[in-house]
């Protein structure tokens, strides 16, 4: 029998009960057959000691065909158990039992790409958050960790190899099929059960650990990308000796793989010992993958790897402590990026995708706590503020305990909880154990939605500079109250020369200040002018109100040695030009001159970092400065944005020119100052054909025929499309041609094409939506054309005609009957409704509303609130 559709429910933290029964091991038993497959599943029960007055237990179960039902080797009768509202309850167990139950399932029909689903010809998984239910009955939730061992079967020819977690310990063939037996002997949650099937190519390499263990290393793809892997091994081996040297963390298995899949919702998963991986996050190659996807798939590879102590050995309780695992490993791949490039471009880099993405989710309808009280669909909180907010929180506390007693409570907390599933109390708790230091208050980071905001006043009298500083966290959905958070601001003074002064009787040049209360004061002595440099390193995750001048910004962007600080002054600069732009109080080429002086200066010293000079060369994008804005003015902003890219291009044409030309490479390197000088480069190219320069189109048009890599062919491609310079078309005729049959490199080809700025652009989007290479069951082409649309291109979304909105609902609906997750995500992009003006308000709205009507359970519950706000 078949479960009927379930009714949507909030879970609620406050809720939480401990699981009536746990499971001590699973065997599994799957057989892949086209059509139909077969999953006999045998778990061995044990009543919870924490609930000793359970005699029922409740499996999950989604879109389960239920073939036969026993219990300690006999049929359970019917009165025993039943199966509803995607539930199979089992009534009258006994302290200790054994469940078997055999199931059908249809992997082929599962567009939702979650459990057990087909992907170009092989059979793959995904279980986070809960897609074990749609392969077996299971109690799937991350508490209920379990020995898994899992046997596959499929047909030799077809399918040679078969994986799952853990060592292979058995294999046989019948007939012209064949099995693999593998044991994983770690307790883990279901959801990182993973399991592939198909004919891949793989690379092989191994790794000895510290203490001399032997590890295979085993990288898998589709045959034609074996050369696409080099990168990814390299990565995976630099994380296993980082992870090593910095956190004393071993690898636990003989075997550690990753499987390339092209149709999955994430970009990697941590599955034990068998991570799959989206393509676009492991396969790179020169002439098919940019510099910056060369470093995501360094950066995915070590986050995946880092799991298997922070998420897999130790992992969340409830799903509500989804932080616990995702924000502590995004700071730890953002410590390893740091150590593997330069550490002041990738904090920069950090922050800046912080500011500009998680900012924005956290003032908006979807603000919710890095630990949120409550959820319908725990798929809809794999959010920014989940990751990267949650990374942020980490931060402090690493910089509070400081790096030595950091690893000290690390160290502390794995070993305490190793083979457990806790909570980001828990986390925290290790650190007030090792620092000595109460966190209480701390903790509301965890608990406390929205981004704070950090007034700050100063005044110099009588030799003495006093800063005053005052928090204060607006109101978010749900949360009108906010309390003082603890916010660590580490600060340094420059003087008028931009030396920083002495800010203790130490001499310290930098110094962390605690605010723990709504205003607090910091002085110090100082003889004349001072420019405060604030948040070094980004300190804490805040909004800095400071009324900087600005000379004091030219200082801070020529003197200061905080790579965040100079950064953080280059944008402050541009957005006081660009705003005036867009309100109309001045001319764009007067706002390019008033930069010229200190731009010079960093154009100067670009050779010193070139990645670093790139950063502080570029603008704000278009949807930063809209957020900026109330009510939104899309087009404003645009044509504000315009100007100034032109200004900019011809105050400093001369430059620009002498940059395209000069860091010309004859021949290619990867290394991260060759990276930087191709950035910068790309830039320089930009701003010139923003100007009108002649040599622009010359340029762009030698580099994309005679490309040394992927990330110049896209650069001048993007150039002469978003430019209309002559022979755009053409090249874009050209780029298809010549990677239509790589997929990734096509899905820069929609991107381009959808990132072109102004309403005229909306035609071409919606004929790419019926272009033949255009399939809704990819998530990465989906995501490169309507997500970029949406996301990316302000001016073409936001048109005054509401036709961008039309085009984006209609998207909505055709991809939620496909896969509701990646609908839910895209559907994020209208979170911005509050702040348009009342005509845009309307036209989204009423979009939104008819694709509401019919939408999934994950797609609704974000209607929902955007709809609310």
């Amino acid at each position: 029998m078949e479960t009927a559709h379930a009714a949507v429910k909030t879970t609620r933290l406050a809720d939480y009960q401990p699981p009536a029964y746990l499971v001590d091991r699973v065997d599994l038993d799957v057989d892949i057959r086209d059509g139909i497959s077969t999953v006999t599943s045998t778990l061995s029960l044990r009543r919870n000691p924490e609930r000793p007055e359970a005699t029922s237990m409740a499996f999950n179960g989604e879109g389960l065909i239920l073939r036969t039902l026993s219990l300690d080797g006999a049929v359970l009768e019917e009165g025993r158990y039943y199966y509803a509202d995607e539930l199979l309850t089992i009534e009258g167990l006994p302290d200790a039992c054994s469940l078997t139950t055999v199931v059908d399932i249809e992997p082929e029909k599962n567009t939702a790409l979650d459990g057990l689903y087909r992907s170009n010809g092989m059979y793959c998984t995904q279980c986070e958050a809960e897609g074990f239910r749609r392969i077996t009955f299971f109690p799937d939730r991350p508490d209920v960790l379990a020995r898994f061992t899992t046997t596959v079967r499929a047909d030799k020819k077809r399918y040679p190899l078969l994986l799952s977690n853990g060592n292979p310990v058995e294999q046989g063939e019948e007939g012209d099929r064949h099995w693999v037996t593998w044991e994983d002997p770690f307790p883990k949650p279901c959801y990182l059960f993973a399991l592939v099937a198909g004919d891949l190519a793989c690379l092989e390499d191994s790794y000895t650990t510290g203490s001399g263990r032997h590890v295979s290393l085993r990288l898998y793809a589709e045959h034609r990308d074996l050369d696409k892997l080099d990168h990814a091994m390299l990565s995976l081996k630099n994380a296993m000796r980082w992870d090593e040297d910095t956190y004393g963390r071993e690898y636990d298995l003989d075997i550690y793989m990753i499987v390339a899949v092209s149709h999955f919702n994430m970009g990697a998963m941590e599955n034990k010992g068998l991570n799959i991986f989206n393509t676009s996050c492991v396969l790179a190659h020169p002439s098919t993958t940019t510099d910056a996807g060369f470093q995501r798939v360094e950066s995915v590879v070590a986050h995946e790897y880092f799991h298997n102590w922070s998420g897999n050995r130790v992992t969340c309780r409830d799903w509500f402590q989804l932080s616990l695992k995702e924000g502590f490993t995004v700071f730890r791949d953002q410590q390893f990026s740091a150590d593997m490039n330069s550490a002041a471009v990738q904090r920069v880099e950090n922050v800046d995708f912080l500011v500009n993405h998680q900012f924005p989710e956290d003032q908006g309808p979807m603000a919710h706590p890095v630990r949120p009280a409550e959820y319908q669909k725990i798929d809809n909180f794999y959010t920014l503020t989940i990751y990267e907010k949650g990374a942020e929180i980490v931060r402090m506390q690493y910089h509070l305990l400081g790096p030595e007693g950091f690893r000290r409570a690390t160290d502390l907390y794995f070993d305490r909880f190793d083979g457990q599933a806790v909570t980001c109390d828990d986390f925290v708790a290790c650190m007030e154990e090792i620092s000595g230091r109460d966190l209480t208050q701390f903790k509301r980071w965890y608990s406390q939605a929205g981004t704070p905001v950090l007034t700050v006043t100063d005044r110099l009298e009588n030799d003495r500079y006093q800063l005053t500083f005052r928090q204060h966290t607006p109101p978010t959905p749900g949360q009108a109250e906010k309390q003082p958070l603890m916010i660590p601001v580490r600060l340094a003074l420059l003087d008028e020369t931009g030396e920083p002064l002495p800010l203790d009787e130490e001499g310290s040049r930098e110094k962390v200040i605690i605010l723990d209360r709504e205003e607090q004061t910091f002085s110090v002595d100082a003889a004349g002018p001072v420019t405060p440099s604030l948040l070094r390193g980004f300190s804490a995750p805040v909004v800095l109100d400071y009324a900087f001048d600005h000379g004091q910004l030219s200082r801070l962007l020529a003197h200061d040695s905080d790579g965040y600080c100079r950064w953080s002054a280059a944008q402050r600069l541009y957005f006081s030009a660009l705003d005036r732009l867009v309100k109309g109080e001045g001319a764009a080429a007067a706002e390019a001159q008033a930069l010229v002086p200190v731009l010079e200066q960093v154009i100067g010293r670009a050779d010193e970092d070139p990645a670093q000079a790139a950063l502080l060369l570029s603008l704000p994008g278009e949807v930063a400065l809209g957020d900026r804005h109330a009510p939104l003015d899309p087009g404003g902003v645009h044509a504000a944005h315009h100007a100034m890219k032109q200004a900019l291009g011809k105050a400093l044409q001369d430059h620009w020119l002498s940059l395209a030309e000069n860091l010309i490479a004859t021949e290619l390197e990867m290394d991260g100052r060759a990276m930087g000088r191709r950035q910068l480069r790309n830039l320089a190219l930009d701003y010139l054909a923003a100007s009108g320069h002649p040599e622009a189109q010359r340029l762009a048009a030698e580099l994309f025929e005679l490309p040394l890599c992927m990330t110049e062919e896209l650069a001048a491609l993007r150039v002469l499309v978003h430019y209309n310079l002559a022979g755009a078309n053409q090249a874009l005729a050209q780029f298809a041609e010549r990677w239509s049959e790589e997929a990734l490199v096509m899905d820069q080809w929609f991107a381009v094409q959808a990132s072109m700025p102004g309403e005229q652009s909306l035609s071409r989007i919606e004929a790419l939506m019926a272009h033949p290479a255009f399939d809704w069951t990819v998530p990465n082409r989906v995501r490169a054309l309507v997500g970029t649309l949406a996301n990316g291109n302000p001016s073409a979304f936001h048109s005054q005609d509401g036709e961008g909105y039309r085009l984006f609902a209609a998207a909505l609906t055709r991809l939620d009957g496909i896969n509701p997750q990646i609908a839910a995500r895209l559907a994020n992009a209208a979170a911005r409704l509050p702040k348009l003006e009342a005509v845009r308000r309307e036209h989204l709205a009423s979009a939104l509303l008819t694709v509401k009507k019919q939408a999934s359970d994950n797609l609704r519950e974000v209607l929902e609130r955007i709809l609310e706000a």
